[in-house]
């Protein structure tokens, strides 16, 4: 009877836990609403840190909506009910006012909530002035002049990538979050400002609490003797990796019976930047910052492999294009920066792909596709005028301004210091005298490095044409399409680029009829600035892959974190670059060089492919002994964090709070003396049972 009473007694304090469980649960639910959104996180230099981080359990802020100057002003001098959360649209987002409200400090300042809300907007750019500024040439007061807009690369820039808030920044893009909040707002705070203090207010917090600090060396030094000990890390370095393929595959020559390479064997070396980055977290799409280089490298790449004879044909048989693009050039060339390294010391391409090395003695040339802002203004850049920058300028122009083809461009040249911030300035910066050209547009883009360098801020408008983005087009096709579209620009630069480099290669001028075909173009941005589960995706990967509806994430990101874009370079470069094999069955085509991809019809097909990757990793994290504070290579991290996390709920206003912590202690004291009297009296209020009754109950 006893044990029945006991299983009884657990099975109801079960119940009763369970109930209680369910029930917190509910009310918190009903105290809490999330919103969804994305939020500024922290990174680290050699010198110092940068970004955002809440307190280590969350910080809370009662909202207050800015319309203008003046909300801001009253919410910075007068705000009755401190900490608060200003919801602020792009267009407030000035440097200026942030930096007031960092001013502020957290004790009046919790939370900045950016809101999606474009109407005044002109302008919206986080990074420098000077991209780059101290990680490229040593010439940087030449290269680029921070203090005058005509003679740097960011005029509309504001720094605030590179600044340290002590609160959190969170930015809300989805119009039922942002109206969520208005309507709290407008409900519980927007009135009888003098009574904040003594009643309920709408409030945020937001959870994204940092673990690194200070600078990487710091950072660095904690997670190395943290992981000694079997813990966790505090920060990783910034990391991914580069993409890169040759035009013909390489063909190794026998010599006393070991595979070698002629030492004559020349490359021309055309790169792009393959990252971008904003202050959020997977926001940024850098439709014109990198993605129009980008989209004309592919199609230069493309064209010249459909152009071109057989490399034996060509009047220098050992002559070869080598395609890469570059990843993490926006935190201090960490792509190029690396690949420089590895060149120098004879271990590029990777061991792994048991290729001979390349050296700088192999290059040819440097051509270098930066940012494509205005397309109709394109500038040929170099650090010094020389033989065959003229040579090549006049090759572009033969083409840009040929009315056989109607392109209608002019490319200027600027031999000087004033370099755009580009890959090139990584080899240049190892020898002034490597041959590197830049093509490079003027400044244009308003939201450079920013959540909004999108689609709409290229123009793009998917034409989904459902034709074959494979095949050339005849220069006079697709007359239906907008001379002024962003896949008409993108043929005509990128038709104009492989009829130069075509010229080079060959030793003829190109004479033929076919172009760039703009349906790669238009299929190409789609996938990059739209939807992953896109025609050229799907050709380009295993048949029946699943792809993702959302676009590759083209911030560097850190080991093990998401490495999509080059990823997607990696299929997309393999694909367009390969030479079917008809013959080799599928069974048959699982290892490098071979490679299987559905194709377009998708249907899958073999193909001798020369795409791989190399390691996107700054030299500062491999050598023994580096000195952070030097400059020679990049040397950002990223803070590691627990997963972000933002809600809104009802503030108990300060009288409330203080009541209900003396109900408390009333409480507390009353059941010590409850305790105390029942203890003391228990041989009374708990008398034993008679011998009698206890067999009874036995």
């Amino acid at each position: 009877m006893e044990k029945r009473l006991n299983v009884a007694a657990i099975w109801l304090l079960m119940l009763l836990q369970g109930a209680i469980v369910a029930l917190g649960e509910r009310t918190r639910d009903k105290m809490y609403e999330p919103i969804l959104g994305a939020s500024c996180f922290r990174r680290l230099n050699g010198t110092h840190q940068t970004g955002c981080s809440s307190t280590y359990s969350g910080s809370v802020g009662v909202l207050h909506l800015i319309n203008s100057e003046a909300d801001l002003e009253f919410l910075l001098t007068s705000a009755p009910s401190p900490p608060y959360a200003p919801m602020i649209p792009p267009h407030l987002f000035t440097r200026n006012n942030l930096m007031r409200l960092k001013e502020a400090g957290p004790k009046n300042i919790s939370v900045v909530l950016l809101i999606n809300k474009t109407a005044q907007m002109k302008q919206f750019s986080h990074e420098l002035n000077c991209p780059n500024q101290y990680s490229g040439l040593n010439i940087s007061s030449a290269t680029c002049d921070a203090s005058n807009p005509a003679k740097n690369w960011n005029p509309w820039g504001t720094g605030l990538l590179h600044e340290d808030f002590p609160f959190p920044i969170y930015y809300l893009a989805e119009k039922d979050e942002i109206e969520k909040l208005e309507k709290c707002f407008e409900k519980f705070n927007n009135f009888n400002y003098e009574t904040h203090a003594l009643r309920s207010l709408c409030a945020v917090e937001v959870k994204s609490f940092m673990s690194a600090a200070v600078n990487t060396e710091v950072c660095m030094r904690r997670t190395n003797l943290i992981n000694n000990l079997g813990g966790s890390k505090y920060c990783d370095p910034l990391e991914g990796r580069n993409v890169y393929a040759t035009l013909y595959p390489r063909k190794p020559v026998v010599e006393n019976g070991n595979e070698t390479v002629h030492t004559n064997e020349k490359f021309i070396l055309v790169s792009c930047r393959l990252d971008t980055a904003s202050m959020f977290d997977g926001v940024g799409p850098g439709a014109m910052d990198s993605l129009m280089g980008f989209a004309v490298f592919t199609q230069v790449a493309y064209l010249l492999r459909q152009l071109l004879p057989l490399q034996s044909s060509l009047p220098d048989s050992l002559r070869n294009v080598l395609f890469v693009t570059f990843n993490g050039e926006s935190y201090d060339y960490i792509g190029s920066q690396r690949f420089v390294y590895d060149m120098e010391n004879l271990v590029f391409p990777p061991k792994s792909t048991q290729s001979p090395p390349i050296a700088f003695d192999n290059i040819d040339f440097m051509l270098d596709i930066g940012t494509l802002d205005d397309i109709a203004n394109i500038k040929l850049h170099a650090l010094t005028g020389t033989t065959l920058a003229q040579k090549i300028l006049e090759q572009l122009n033969n083409y840009a301004k040929s009315p056989r083809y109607g392109f209608n461009l002019n490319i200027q040249s600027e031999m000087s210091p004033h370099l755009p911030p580009t890959s090139a300035q990584s080899f240049l910066r190892r020898d002034q005298k490597f041959p590197a050209l830049i093509l490079n547009a003027r400044p244009t883009n308003k939201y450079y490095h920013s959540i909004y360098d999108d689609m709409d801020n290229v123009g793009f408008d998917y034409a989904n044409t459902s034709k074959d983005f494979t095949q050339l087009a005849e220069v006079n096709d697709f007359k239906n399409l907008k001379a002024d579209s962003i896949q008409m620009k993108v043929r005509n630069v990128s038709s104009i680029l492989a009829m130069a480099l075509y010229q080079t290669l060959t030793g003829k001028e190109y004479t033929g009829t076919k172009v760039a075909n703009p349906v790669l173009a238009d299929e190409f941005l789609f996938c990059f600035l739209q939807s992953a589960d896109c025609p050229l995706f799907k050709a380009s990967s295993y048949p029946g892959s699943q792809l993702t509806n959302l676009p590759p994430m083209r911030y560097i990101s850190v080991f093990g974190g998401s490495q999509e874009s080059s990823g997607y370079t990696y299929r997309v470069l393999g694909y367009l670059l390969s030479q079917i094999q008809p013959d080799i069955p599928k069974e048959n085509c699982t290892d490098l060089p071979l490679h299987y991809f559905a194709g377009f019809n998708n249907i899958g097909e073999c193909r001798l492919t020369t795409q791989n990757y190399s390691h996107a990793l700054s030299p500062a994290f491999v050598l023994n002994g580096y000195d952070w504070a030097s400059g020679q290579y990049s040397t950002w991290t990223e803070s590691t964090w627990s997963l972000f996390s933002a809600r809104i709920f009802l503030r108990p206003s300060n009288v409330h709070q203080i009541t209900t912590l003396s109900v408390g202690i009333v409480v507390l004291i009353i059941s010590f003396c409850l305790v105390y009297i029942i203890s003391s009296r228990s041989e009374v209020l708990f008398e034993d049972l008679p011998a009698s009754n206890a067999a009874l109950f036995g």
